[in-house]
C-alpha cells in the first residue's frame, strides 16, 4: 500500500528534525523543544486546507505556521536538506518531486465567502 502524502511529509519532517538535532552545532540541547516542534508541524499537516493534494509549504498561499516556528523550520530544512540525500535518499527525492507540484485550488470549505 503506498504511503499517503501527509504521512510521508510527517516522516520527512521528523527525519530532518532528528538530523538537525543530532548533528548540527547550532542545535539546542533541548530534546523536548524539537519534539514539540515536530508535534506542532504534524498537527499543521493534519489540518492542511489542501489535504493530500497539498503543495510544498514554501509555495503554499496559506501560511499556517506561526512566524517564529516557520523561521525555525526553514533553518532546520536548510541545514538538513542537503544532508538528507545521503541518509534518506528516497524520502528526499519524493520531497523534491512534491516540491514541483502545482498549487491546487482551495477546497470549498476553506474558501472565503
Amino acid at each position: 500500500m503506498p504511503e499517503k502524502r501527509i504521512e510521508r511529509e510527517k516522516r520527512t519532517i521528523l527525519e530532518m528534525i532528528n538530523l538537525y538535532e543530532q548533528h548540527c552545532p547550532q542545535a539546542l540541547a533541548d530534546a523536548a523543544y524539537y519534539r514539540a516542534l515536530y508535534e506542532y508541524a504534524a498537527k499543521r499537516l493534519d489540518r492542511c486546507a489542501f489535504g493530500e493534494e497539498k503543495p510544498a509549504c514554501k509555495q503554499c498561499p496559506i501560511h499556517c505556521y506561526q512566524p517564529a516556528r516557520r523561521e525555525e523550520m526553514k533553518r532546520i530544512m536548510r541545514w538538513s536538506g542537503p544532508r538528507m540525500l545521503w541518509r534518506h535518499p528516497i524520502l528526499t527525492l519524493r520531497h523534491m518531486i512534491d516540491d514541483r507540484r502545482p498549487i491546487p485550488p482551495l477546497r470549498e470549505k476553506y474558501r472565503r465567502k
